[in-house]
């Protein structure tokens, strides 16, 4: 009798370790609308990908966690396959990507927004234009007039690469020209030090963080000359809308995560009505305008 009562209770819990792991399991098992995951972000664009995230998990079952990186970081990252998961301003190459072709991973490519490359500089600097024209050639290695050096916030950063591809320049002069670790710092060591032009993501102009707020209105945002024309631009949202500011660049979710998962329902969301509203409150291009709720009273109500 006491051997029955042994094995019954064994049997008893047996089963009732094995329901609780099979909950559990349901319970973490990733879907497009919960579960946990992580994407690596190209850290010139962390602040708006930061809104998007804590609306996302106040609404649904999900933890997502933010790795800002600089560019060349995170395509090392996904080329590696040690994330899936990821914001940027451009695509990965064929060769970059390599590793996803062999495993016949295609990657899920969602725009989600259009940002801009903003150029700043010391609140006491009396010139508030700069010429796209001076800045290829000084990075090129020949000193203009105007300014002492340009500094940007991460050698490895999207912005780096971006000027280097278009001055058709491998590498940046050694004089004159600064790099830090995070936008923050580059609109720091700006507002101490006059002469210098920051480049930085212009969110980061847009959104500062409440300890940086001080710091941004110890800065100048320039108008900008385009290669084309002879118009100064400011970086405004209209004109990052209409495509007349000359430094844009769509920004991309990256998935390769080859299952349905959160990836897929964050980027949905992103792209969707309210992320798109979050887009536009945050001063960047949406890629769709969302939409007006617009309400028709038959009457109009009498004044009491």
């Amino acid at each position: 009798m006491k051997k029955y009562i042994l094995t019954a209770s064994i049997l008893v819990s047996f089963l009732f370790v094995f329901s609780c792991d099979k909950t559990a399991g349901s319970k973490d098992k990733e879907t497009m609308l919960k579960g946990r995951v992580t994407i690596l972000v190209d850290e010139t664009l962390l602040p708006v990908i930061e809104d998007q995230v804590d609306v996302f998990e106040s609404q649904y079952n999900a933890s997502i966690t933010l790795i800002g990186k600089s560019e060349s970081e995170i395509v090392q990252m996904l080329s590696k396959n040690k994330q899936q998961l990821a914001v940027l301003s451009r695509e990965l190459t064929k060769n970059e990507g390599e590793i996803f072709e062999i495993k016949k991973i295609k990657p899920r490519v969602t725009p989600l927004a259009t940002d801009a490359i903003a150029f700043i500089c010391h609140k006491n600097n009396k010139d508030t234009l700069i010429d796209l024209e001076n800045v290829i050639t000084f990075v090129q290695g020949k000193n203009q007039k105007g300014f002492k050096g340009l500094v940007f916030d991460n050698p490895n950063s999207s912005t780096v690469r971006y000027f280097k591809e278009l001055a058709k320049v491998s590498s940046l002069p050694k004089e004159n020209i600064f790099s830090f670790d995070t936008n923050n710092e580059v609109i720091e060591f700006v507002a101490k030090n006059e002469g210098m032009i920051g480049v930085v993501g212009v969110n980061w102009l847009l959104q500062p963080k409440p300890e940086m707020q001080e710091v941004v209105k110890k800065v100048n945002v320039l108008s900008v000359k385009s290669l084309k024309g002879d118009k100064y631009v400011f970086p405004s949202q209209e004109n990052i809308v209409t495509g007349d500011y000359p430094i844009t660049r769509e920004v991309k979710m990256l998935n390769y995560q080859n299952i349905s998962g959160l990836g897929i329902g964050f980027a949905s969301f992103v792209a969707g009505e309210i992320g798109q509203r979050i887009i536009l409150k945050s001063g960047l291009a949406p890629v769709r305008i969302p939409g007006r709720n617009i309400i028709i009273r038959k009457e109009i109500e009498k004044k009491k």
